[in-house]
């Protein structure tokens, strides 16, 4: 059965884990990506920037200071030296040895696991060069149909299904457009990434109604607590969207939260 990011399709809302499970396991690893599937996940979103060589690998920063051992930018090192660096130890010492995985990597490993890929492209430099190659790794591992490549890039996302038919795409904005489905048909995205603060219900409907899916991009747990210490809750309109069929997926940095509040609506896997 082709996997599929529209929950009335999928039978279920899908859980994101954003960079994986990322609020307690180095992000865009493959420890993190198992850690959200076993929390509940049944999809991950990953980042992708190239090597110097032209490979594709999963990592959020252009330069690899922030997450590793190592310095500068990626798309100055080659493969070889990528995977010499330690992308755990800086995360937490019982992480050490952890590596930077390839885009093909996380492909075979999404396979084994049955989990949907939502693939960012943040390749800066070279970035129809890094759709080229992720839509080629796509084909190769036969999983176009479990990826999603998105971006805020939409033109980037404009020539990737122009280059490559049937790789879906989903555009990912930070306002509440005006006309949303003409920004997706413009840019040929099957779907939108839309933050909490912008997510509307009759945006939803318009978009299911129009055969698109959407994910709504929840904070992090800090930034909830925000809306808790001020006497705000948003969850309960969470949930009931979710009640109401108004939702594909749901993304963060906390997975097992998010699974709980898919359980709680009754939209889980």
């Amino acid at each position: 059965m082709s996997f599929s990011f529209l929950a009335r399709e999928a039978g279920h809302v899908h859980v994101c884990g954003h960079r994986g499970y990322s609020l307690c396991y180095p992000e865009n690893t493959l420890p993190a990506l198992e850690a959200a599937r076993t929390a509940g996940a049944t999809t991950v979103e990953i980042d992708v920037v190239l090597t110097a060589d032209g490979e594709p690998i999963v990592l959020h920063d252009l330069t690899v200071d922030r997450t590793t051992d190592g310095h500068g930018f990626a798309a100055d090192l080659g493969l070889e030296q990528i995977r010499r660096l330690d992308a755990g130890v800086r995360f937490d010492p019982s992480f050490a040895g952890t590596k930077i995985p390839t885009v093909a990597e996380t492909l075979d490993w999404a396979k084994a696991a049955d989990m949907g890929i939502v693939l960012e492209i943040k390749e800066a430099e070279r970035p129809d060069l890094a759709a080229d190659r992720v839509a080629a790794l796509l084909r190769a591992t036969g999983t176009l149909d479990r990826v999603i490549v998105i971006g805020f890039d939409h033109a980037v996302l404009k020539r990737a299904v122009e280059h490559h038919p049937g790789l879906k795409t989903e555009a990912i904005t930070h306002a509440r457009h005006a006309d949303l489905i003409g920004v997706l048909e413009t840019c040929g995205a099957a779907s939108v990434s839309i933050e909490l603060d912008m997510f509307h219900p009759d945006d939803a409907r318009a978009l299911h109604e129009a055969g698109f899916s959407n994910r709504l991009s929840m904070p992090r747990p800090d930034k909830l607590a925000e809306y808790w210490r001020g006497g705000r809750d948003p969850l309960p309109k969470i949930v009931q969207w979710i009640v109401d069929g108004l939702v594909d997926s749901i993304s963060g940095d906390d997975v097992p939260f998010i699974a709980r509040l898919v359980r709680q609506a009754g939209h889980a896997s």
